[in-house]
């Protein structure tokens, strides 16, 4: 082949080489127009960057068992593995712009401007988008990808015979000074914080915890075991399961912030700010909250000392009153900064137990993974119709008028915990040596309590393990069965009871559609003495 013959429209005719090359700037455009766009959104907001908009578009349409299962697969690592798949994706497409462009400059540049557009839309088209800004960053970006693969693409196709060598290598220049330009540029993104997550970051620091009017009474001094391998009573915040949908933690500026109540039943429209909050009655408790995402026997449950004001102090000034006092609303939709939004009954709201809309969390202002300024807490209900976390509204409708982010995309409605058990210790697969082993874990029946666990060796009868103190029944309880342990493979099962006398179905469901049930088990090899 001749490397130097010219195709019909003036340009070289591109060679193999020229199209490995093609193919690389496709490449370094895209990542040029990222790092770009980011570098922008982060003057802007971070959420406004194009591939974290793309992203929560992505999981907005994402089918209910498909993103369960990710959650189970890669647990808290789910959002990372999405974002992965799309820069992957992405990755792709940039190959295939780069030879489009070898043959096609100004069409190649126009496929990466309609990418730019694509993620201007879906920035602008987030819930909790108040602004034509957050277009900005995915059309500069765009803009900066477009120039570069047009001008990468035209050092290959200038027709310079004799000159091809120098042609390769002027374009290996240009886009590696640019890739480590853009380099810079998403460093600097990375580590500079817009103004609006500096104001969030310094009023978080700035709050200060009221006194509760209704302190937790301290925990009974036999709640927490001592067990190597048990989960502790208290859940650390850094430990605190966090499932969520949101790619990137809304970091709200407390100053800012109002919460908004309204409604069906609603007297007058309410609405706080985190201080007018805070000055009223203040609870603190102790809650045990789980995802409707928990396997038999997963990670995804946690309990923490929570602080804040008891929501049905807050309907009843409203004029609120539950449907079983003729009230018309019989869902409360919480909503939140980012557009998530979860439904409860009313009823469970204000039956007397201590649903809180919460600003503390183990001592501190609620972390922003966990929801700062405030997020909701109602005892015995799963998270993802009562935990609403960056809580910005509270509306009162019925479940007939409404449906909740999860409700379309095949969850229930309505979702009270299940009682359930879990065998922290031994751990799945685990190598004991024969004698006396500390079979341990919690159970949990949130709002009902748990009565009595029972633990089962291979197909033998049940037997009765210790119960640790309890707190109360809104949060978990520590088990602890000491075995006489036999060399040799066994299987170890264990099974909860809870306050009302009902115990846990030994047939495992599935977590789709209100949670999953059934006994969890572990299988361990006793070694000999």
């Amino acid at each position: 082949m001749n490397p130097t013959r010219t195709a019909p429209d003036g340009g070289r005719e591109p060679t193999r080489t020229d199209r490995l090359l093609a193919a690389l700037g496709g490449l370094v455009a895209a990542y040029v127009s990222l790092a770009v766009a980011d570098l922008v959104a982060s003057r802007v907001r971070p959420e406004a960057g194009p591939v974290l908009a793309i992203g929560d578009a992505v999981v907005d349409r994402t089918p209910a068992a498909l993103k369960d299962w990710a959650i189970r697969t890669f647990g808290e690592s789910d959002k990372a593995v999405l974002l992965l798949g799309i820069l992957s994706l992405l990755a792709l497409l940039a190959l295939g712009i780069g030879l489009l462009a070898l043959r096609h400059r100004l069409l190649g540049a126009a496929a990466v401007a309609v990418f730019g557009g694509l993620g201007a839309l879906a920035a602008v088209s987030r819930p909790d988008s108040d602004s034509a800004v957050d277009a900005v960053p995915s059309l500069v970006g765009a803009a900066a990808g477009a120039l570069l693969l047009y001008v990468l693409t035209g050092v290959l196709r200038t027709p310079r015979p004799g000159a091809v060598r120098q042609d390769r290598r002027r374009f290996l220049i240009v886009a590696a000074s640019t890739g480590f330009a853009a380099t810079g540029a998403a460093a600097l993104g990375r580590t500079v914080a817009s103004p609006a997550e500096e104001n969030a970051v310094a009023s978080r620091a700035a709050v200060r915890l009221p006194r509760p009017a209704s302190p937790a009474p301290p925990v009974p001094s036999g709640a927490q075991l001592n067990v190597p391998g048990i989960s502790p009573f208290v859940t650390p915040n850094r430990d605190f399961y966090r499932v969520d949908t949101a790619l990137v933690v809304p970091k709200v500026d407390a100053d800012r912030w109002r919460l908004r109540l309204h409604g069906s039943g609603v007297r007058e429209e309410v609405t706080l700010t985190l201080r007018e909050l805070m000055a009223r009655r203040t609870v603190e408790r102790d809650i045990t909250l789980a995802c409707v995402s928990n396997e038999v026997g997963g990670p995804y449950v946690g309990n923490a000392r929570w602080l804040g004001v008891p929501l049905a102090d807050l309907l009843r000034e409203a004029g609120v009153r539950p449907p079983s006092e003729g009230g018309p609303a019989d869902q409360l939709v919480a909503r939140s900064v980012d557009g998530m939004t979860i439904g409860t009954p009313v009823e469970d709201v204000m039956d007397g137990r201590d649903a809180l809309l919460a600003f503390g969390m183990n001592g501190e202002p609620l972390p922003f993974t966990h929801g700062f300024p405030v997020r909701m807490i109602v005892p015995g209900l799963y998270g993802y119709v009562s935990a609403c976390k960056w809580i910005e509204s509270v509306e009162l409708t019925t479940f007939d008028a409404y449906d909740a982010y999860w409700v379309p995309r095949g969850w229930a409605a309505e979702a009270p915990v299940k009682t359930q058990s879990r065998i922290d210790t031994p751990r799945p697969f685990g190598r004991p040596a024969a004698g006396t082993v500390m079979v341990a874990g919690v159970a949990w029946a949130q709002h009902r309590g748990i009565r009595r666990v029972e633990v089962r060796v291979d197909d033998g009868p049940w037997q009765d393990a210790r119960l640790a103190a309890e707190d109360s029944r809104d949060t978990w309880r520590q088990w602890t069965y000491p075995w006489a342990a036999t060399p040799g493979r066994h299987t170890l099962t264990v099974r909860a009871t809870d306050g009302t006398g009902t115990t846990q179905p030994e047939r495992r469901t599935d977590t789709l559609p209100d949670g999953a049930q059934g006994w969890h088990s572990v299988v361990v090899t006793v070694e000999g003495a």
